[in-house]
């Protein structure tokens, strides 16, 4: 087997352009599939950080008729006595911070201009708001007994040039079914590098948020961090909330869910796609060479050389190239998604605005996995050396006599 070894190389060394340009196409399709894979796991995996960090929870509390969308502030389809029920929820061991919250629709006016907005009512101390905390770009947080103040999100402050210090008007909706309109003095900008939800959401302490739409101790519903994912189960177990609903995150996400879930069949049919062109190329070039060496076929048939003999050369070649390809395929995708996974890409850059979900940040992190890595070089491995098998069989039905009247 060592001789079919030794000719298999100085056979893709004889042809050093042809066999570096094979090489090349199996190393930019494994780099491609690698980095694609990387950044929609990063995408997915980004998207649901987000929203559990800034919508749902881990883990969520309400009334069975609440509708997060509808904003009802009915009592019917509120949480009574919020407080108390989430301080019995922190005593679970695996809770990191649960705390009640209570969504308002309304409208903020600065100078001459409006904008519909959500209010959100929030307990400022809470460990369930340190995503806004860490992101304050301007002013600051909530001071202790802040009934006055509200944080307003950067592309919001930006759209109506609004800075910390200055007073805005907030029309909104009660419980009653009219509207009340009072002035408020924006403490801070924060900003998620969500745009939209930025835009959209203006802070509030839970206190004054329960006044002014005369909801007093009531909220919308009860939001839940833990400290591991994975704990989801155990905790929805042990939560006693009789009366009222509790939904995990899955429940509560079922939109990613559904894209993740088409997001992993385009990503085979493009897998399809790139691994197809790698095994044309793969193959054009094989049957090229046994085009190109019909003759040195009749001679090695002719000394002795049997046909599963040629067809193992043949599929030694491609097994080569494989082996190269996604060696250097791997050097160059594993430090690229190395690199992007730290720094991200900034979508904008792209031509892509976030502005349009909710779900997506300005920015994707690639998620690399192990996993990934050797699934993406067993696949080009695997249609390389098929790829190779049709070339190996042509060469290996060659007859001595006829290849030796060969002109190639």
């Amino acid at each position: 087997m060592n001789y079919i070894l030794k000719m298999s190389l100085r056979n893709l060394a004889r042809n050093k352009r042809r066999s570096a340009l094979s090489a090349i196409a199996i190393a930019i399709g494994t780099a491609l599939l690698l980095f694609m894979s990387a950044t929609i796991r990063g995408e997915m995996r980004g998207a649901l950080d987000l929203t559990i960090n800034l919508r749902t929870g881990h883990l969520q509390i309400h009334t069975e008729d609440y509708k997060d969308e509808n904003m009802s502030l009915k009592r019917e389809d509120m949480i009574e006595g919020p407080l108390e029920i989430s301080g019995q929820i922190e005593e679970i061991a695996q809770v990191k911070a649960a705390s009640p919250r209570l969504n308002i629709s309304g409208i903020v006016a600065f100078k001459n201009e409006t904008i519909g907005v959500q209010i959100l009512g929030i307990d400022p101390p809470s460990a369930t708001n340190a995503m806004y905390i860490e992101g304050m770009v301007a002013g600051e947080y909530f001071g202790t007994d802040d009934r006055e103040g509200v944080l307003i999100g950067l592309p919001l402050a930006e759209s109506l040039d609004i800075n910390p210090g200055d007073t805005i008007d907030l029309i909104i909706n009660t419980s009653e079914g009219d509207t009340d309109e009072q002035r408020f003095t924006v403490r801070g900008i924060y900003t998620t590098d969500t745009p939209a939800y930025d835009k959209s959401t203006i802070f509030m302490p839970l206190e004054k948020a329960q006044t002014i739409s005369r909801t007093d101790n009531y909220a919308s519903m009860i939001y839940i961090l833990l400290h591991d994912m994975d704990d989801t189960a155990a905790v929805k177990d042990a939560i006693q909330a009789p009366g009222y609903i509790v939904e995990d995150w899955v429940e509560l996400n079922q939109l990613i869910v559904i894209v993740e879930q088409l997001s992993n069949a385009m990503m085979f049919f493009f897998n399809l796609m790139v691994l197809g062109v790698t095994s044309t190329v793969i193959m054009n070039t094989l049957l090229m060479a046994v085009y190109e060496r019909t003759r040195e076929m009749g001679i090695l048939g002719a000394l002795g050389m049997k046909a599963k003999q040629v067809k193992a050369l043949f599929l030694t070649e491609a097994t080569l190239l494989a082996i190269g390809g996604v060696l250097i395929g791997l050097a160059i995708g594993v430090p690229l998604v190395l690199y992007y996974a730290q720094v991200g890409f900034f979508l904008g850059d792209m031509g892509i605005s976030a502005n349009s979900s909710f779900m997506f940040g300005n920015s994707i992190y690639p998620y690399p996995t192990v996993g990934d890595a050797i699934s993406v070089s067993v696949a080009a491995l695997l249609i390389t050396m098929l790829s190779g098998y049709y070339p190996a069989s042509q060469a290996a039905k060659l007859e001595p006599v006829d290849a030796l009247h060969s002109n190639n």
